[in-house]
Parts: structure tokens; sequence; C-alpha cells
């Protein structure tokens, strides 16, 4: 069984980024009524992800976290959907939700700092935003966001 698709509020913006980073479908709404987060959801077949029991509660489907910590919501969410994905796919944008393409020549011209060139030369895939073009590639923060996953994941303690 394959994880729902999410929308998650205003209150769990780096839950959404995990989620994404899991290669979940995320959508991360801000600046909306509760009315327009409810029928958004409902339109679009999402699973909503909230702290607040009222708006849980007028959803169809929705998720209610008690924690406000990230490691917490994770495991809420894996406990309540034991299928979500325990292994950073990289496949979505943690921007826009978008999907990410590989390169298949990137060239230095490209607009965002940071790139290592030398590394991207030598064959470090680089990913873009198929929406807003943001691009990636895996580096410290990659592993970083895995080893934090999989800890959450495995029930380990925090740290």
């Amino acid at each position: 069984m394959a994880s729902p698709r999410w929308l998650a509020d205003e209150m769990l913006g780096r839950l959404a980024r995990y989620l994404r980073f899991v290669g979940c479908d995320t959508v991360y709404v801000r600046g909306l009524t509760d009315a327009e987060i409810v029928e958004s959801a409902r339109a679009q077949g999402r699973v909503l992800v909230t702290r607040d029991r009222q708006l849980a509660q007028r959803a169809d489907r929705a998720l209610l976290l008690q924690s406000p910590y990230l490691e917490d919501q994770w495991r809420a969410v894996r406990a309540a959907y034991p299928e979500l994905p325990s292994e950073p796919s990289f496949a979505r944008c943690t921007e826009c939700n978008g999907r990410l393409e590989r390169l298949a020549d990137p060239k230095p011209d490209l607009p965002a700092s940071g790139i290592p060139w030398d590394r991207v030369r030598a064959g470090l895939p680089l990913y873009q935003c198929t929406q807003c073009s943001h691009l990636y590639w895996e580096g410290t923060h990659s592993a970083s966001v895995r080893r934090r996953i999989r800890s959450w994941s495995e029930g380990e303690a925090r740290g």
C-alpha cells in the first residue's frame, strides 16, 4: 500500500519537508482559512496533517498530531501509516513539492550558489525541480537527513 498524498497546515512546515524527502506528495499550505484548507484537502484527495484539533475534526481524512517536535511528529505519522517510506529518495522538491529530474549536462552558468562544480564534473548528479527550478545535489545535508530519518524510523532516542 502506498503512502497517502498529504496536505500539511502552516504549523507543520518542517514535517512537510521531511515527507517530501522520502518522496511523499505533500502540499504545504499557509495563509488559508480552515474552510479553504478542508476544501483543498477534500478536492485533492489528501490526508490533512495538523496539530489543530478543530481543523482535524472538520476534515474528511485527517491525522491530528500532538507534539510540537519534529521527531515525535514523524513517529506519529509512521505509527498511523506504517507504509510511509523510511528512506529518503530526494524525488520531490522540498520548496514546492515538484518532481526532481537529473540534469544530463549541467552547465556552470546555472543560477545557484554553492554548487560543488568540481564534484559535479567528477560525476556527482545534479537535480533540478521541474516546477520551480531549484537545484539539488547529494552532500553533507543529505547524509544528515538520512541519519535523522533512519533514527526516527527505527525508534532510536532523540539526538
